[in-house]
């Protein structure tokens, strides 16, 4: 379990107010709370969309679409971000 993961952040454009791009607005509370529990995220841009993806030591630990993370915000009340730390923090 590693307690200091170095956490890479891949993620895909999707579709808002009828615009499809990267967007980071999403992730903001992803990062926020793997953040607070002392792991350091980077992110890559992908191209498959709806797409995010939580790689640790190389291996792809968790995967969600994108849209049904919360919009902004510090991730603490979304439980995707709960289940993707519980998952990083059970990574080898």
């Amino acid at each position: 379990m590693p307690e200091n993961a170095k956490v890479k952040i891949s993620y895909g454009p999707y579709k808002s107010c009828g615009l499809v791009e990267h967007q980071m607005h999403r992730l903001e509370g992803l990062a926020s709370v793997l953040n607070l529990h002392g792991h350091t995220t980077t992110f890559k841009e992908i191209e498959d969309w709806n797409a995010v993806a939580l790689e640790v030591n190389g291996e792809t630990v968790y995967t969600a679409d994108i849209r049904d993370l919360d919009f902004g915000g510090d991730g603490i009340l979304d439980p995707l971000c709960k289940e993707a730390l519980k998952r990083v923090t059970q990574a080898y």
